[in-house]
């Protein structure tokens, strides 16, 4: 439970320090203090990510399920449609593609049959 803790607060962390960085990036010692907070939030004895998570992670999680949840039922629902319609088009563009290749293998193939004589035909053993 308490790496699961440390890896929701990291990502969170992560998310927003992706946009923040290019804010204050400048600021002396950010780095620094970067470097402190995740060691802060890593170590055992200060349990940073259980106090954040338990603080503010997990209330705001618990506030916001039913959205969640129901954010959740629509994107699979949206993901199972898209599946089927992009599974629909790639099955017609294949059976199409079949199609064409079949016509055209076609056409070559009675096009080198006409271009053989009968003598020619003939002189091919018959299996039969």
């Amino acid at each position: 439970v308490r790496w699961m803790m440390y890896w929701i607060v990291f990502a969170l962390f992560m998310a927003t320090e992706t946009f923040t960085d290019l804010l204050i990036s400048w600021f002396p010692f950010y780095y620094e203090i970067k470097m402190a907070f995740v060691i802060w939030l890593l170590s055992p004895y200060t349990r940073g990510a259980s106090l954040l998570y338990r603080k503010f992670v997990h209330p705001t999680l618990s506030r916001k399920e039913k959205d969640i949840d129901m954010y959740i039922v629509q994107a699979r629902e949206r993901g199972y449609e898209t599946m089927v319609r992009f599974g629909k088009r790639g099955l017609n563009m294949a059976a199409t593609a079949a199609v064409q290749a079949a016509a055209k293998s076609q056409g070559a193939l009675a096009g080198r049959l006409r271009s053989f004589s009968m003598q020619d035909l003939r002189s091919i053993p018959d299996e039969a």
